[in-house]
């Protein structure tokens, strides 16, 4: 017989097991954390067997532009202001909600405008490869 757990709200039927293969987030449950583009919440940081992280990111309009050496990380536009952009390096590209944006280690970057991210981070996210201009 299958046991069932419930998340903190109740919304999401888990089956209990000794040890599964895979995960569940809920992002609304995940606390937010400053980072240099507004607030993030990130996933799967706490699991070995994933190479990365998954952060959905309230940018701010006040971002500021960094870079790091070793992550790479991948944008995904799921909401914006009209008139967002992003800076990388020093180009300004536009930005509009379903467009991806890669940005390899090295690339100076920062959101303009008001947004929604989806960010795919490999390796694992390190807040010590954080470096801002």
């Amino acid at each position: 017989m299958t046991r069932w757990s419930e998340n903190i709200r109740g919304l999401l039927m888990i089956p209990e097991t000794a040890a599964r293969a895979y995960r569940v987030v809920d992002f609304a449950e995940l606390p937010g954390v400053p980072c240099p583009c507004g607030t993030a919440r990130r996933a799967f940081a706490d699991v070995p067997e994933f190479p990365g992280t998954i952060h959905v990111t309230e940018i701010d309009l006040d971002a500021r532009l960094h870079h790091h050496k070793t992550l790479t990380e991948t944008y995904y536009i799921l909401e914006c202001q009209p008139g967002a952009r992003m800076q990388l390096d020093d180009e300004v590209v536009p930005l509009h909600p379903g467009l991806c944006v890669m940005i390899p280690p090295g690339v100076r970057h920062r959101a303009i405008g008001r947004m929604k991210v989806l960010i795919v981070v490999f390796p694992k996210f390190d807040p010590a490869d954080e470096w801002l201009d």
